[in-house]
């Protein structure tokens, strides 16, 4: 016997919560989700970065492509879920990865062309603010507008 606050399938229980919306949310609920997703997942990425190469002595390089690894995988989780709200699928797994390799390319290309000019006109710790920040908005665009438009298109 089932007390109420237990379900008699427990298979319905555990489907409950991961249960999506009939409807894909507005464009503009998905792009301030995505823009909060992505502020927490900046702060991850740059943190590892700084640490990476203040702390550990990496070079700037290694660091930024570590914290990036860090960075997208909170991105992709947060996102993937409550900005788009879609299930996961071998297919859109597939896709996110190649997109983020490809955004990788982007972002730590991007970076590393900016760097050492920076450091040279603003200094090391301006340098890694205004070139993660410069790299991030670039790459962040471009993530945005595939996974919308191609990968979670219609949720």
């Amino acid at each position: 016997m089932t007390s109420p606050a237990e379900p008699s399938d427990p298979t319905a229980a555990a489907a409950a919560p991961t249960a999506l919306p009939a409807a894909p949310l507005p464009l503009r609920t998905q792009l301030v989700r995505f823009v909060l997703a992505g502020g927490v997942s900046a702060v991850v990425d740059y943190g590892l970065m700084v640490a990476g190469m203040n702390l550990l002595g990496l070079g700037y390089s290694p660091a930024k492509a570590i914290s990036w690894v860090f960075g997208t995988l909170t991105a992709y989780l947060i996102n993937s879920r409550w900005t788009f709200q879609a299930a996961g699928s071998k297919k859109t797994l597939g896709a996110v990865v190649v997109l983020y390799l490809l955004t990788f390319a982007l972002q730590v290309g991007t970076f590393t062309v900016l760097y050492p000019p920076l450091a040279a006109w603003l200094g090391i710790t301006a340098a890694q603010l205004v070139g993660f920040v410069i790299a991030q908005g670039i790459a962040t665009t471009v993530n945005f507008i595939v996974q919308r438009g191609l990968i979670f298109r219609g949720r």
